[in-house]
């Protein structure tokens, strides 16, 4: 990798950085997130269907209900009372 491949991979990493930081202080969580190479690394698949396999994926009743629960889980294993 040259210099300036290694300058753009570092301001490319500080743009992200940002966005993430910009998210989290708007109550955002940002510490999970998912990439369309996630799909493309076991896939053949252009990136537009990395999203919609990332999207179905991730947005499914399953998985949605399976978050719910474990923030049910974990608020009270600290403490939290339920409004």
């Amino acid at each position: 990798m040259n210099q300036k491949q290694n300058t753009e991979i570092m301001a490319t990493e500080q743009e992200i950085q940002k966005a993430k930081d910009l998210l989290q202080d708007n109550g955002y969580f940002v510490a999970n997130l998912w990439r369309t190479e996630d799909v493309t690394e076991n896939y053949e698949c252009e990136e537009d269907d990395a999203q919609e396999v990332l999207e179905g994926a991730l947005t499914n009743d399953a998985v949605m209900e399976s978050i719910w629960y474990a923030i049910d889980v974990h608020a009270e294993e600290i403490g939290l009372k339920r409004k």
